[in-house]
């Protein structure tokens, strides 16, 4: 049982990652067309220019979980690249219960407020012509948090699971 929710759990961030990933792709076309627009026709649009502060935001923010899921945040790995798999498990572990996660519920718990702020009025843009649903940009801060959270604590169930299946096999 907890290893179909880790599964569905792993392959909902997967999935997620790799759809907001093609946003990437998007980010570039949308900043090429504001860099010819203004420089080739000195012509300039707000909304375009946020569109790409929206589509960059919306990457990192929806994409660390899947980074963290693919093992590709930076590291200084002076000193776990020579650990064993049960080393890295416990620092992993450690690292994940004693740092991540309460990073995660802090930034939660700090930046409620603002978000329903944010919400109460609709907030949009403060400039003319810019896009209206900043009040959803800034509610990727509690999917962001929400997401890392639920990578972190399968990784937690996997290191965990590592770390008893090897001191079962040595006892």
């Amino acid at each position: 049982m907890l290893n179909k929710t880790l599964s569905r759990i792993d392959a909902f961030i997967d999935w997620s990652g790799r759809t907001v990933s093609w946003l990437s792709l998007l980010l570039v076309l949308v900043t090429f067309t504001v860099v010819v627009l203004r420089y080739a026709f000195d012509y300039g649009m707000i909304a375009l220019q946020e569109t790409s502060t929206y589509l960059h935001a919306t990457v990192f923010l929806v994409g660390m979980a899947y980074t963290l899921q693919q093992d590709a945040h930076v590291r200084v790995d002076i000193f776990y690249s020579r650990c064993s798999r049960l080393s890295k498990a416990w620092i992993d572990l450690c690292g994940t219960l004693f740092l991540l996660l309460p990073f995660m519920l802090f930034i939660s718990w700090s930046s409620w407020q603002y978000i329903l702020d944010s919400w109460s009025v609709l907030e949009g843009s403060r400039e003319a012509g810019g896009l209206p649903a900043v009040f959803l940009l800034k509610s990727l801060i509690l999917v962001m948090t929400t997401l890392l959270s639920l990578q972190a604590l399968c990784q937690v169930a996997r290191h965990m699971q590592l770390i008893i299946k090897h001191k079962t096999s040595t006892d």
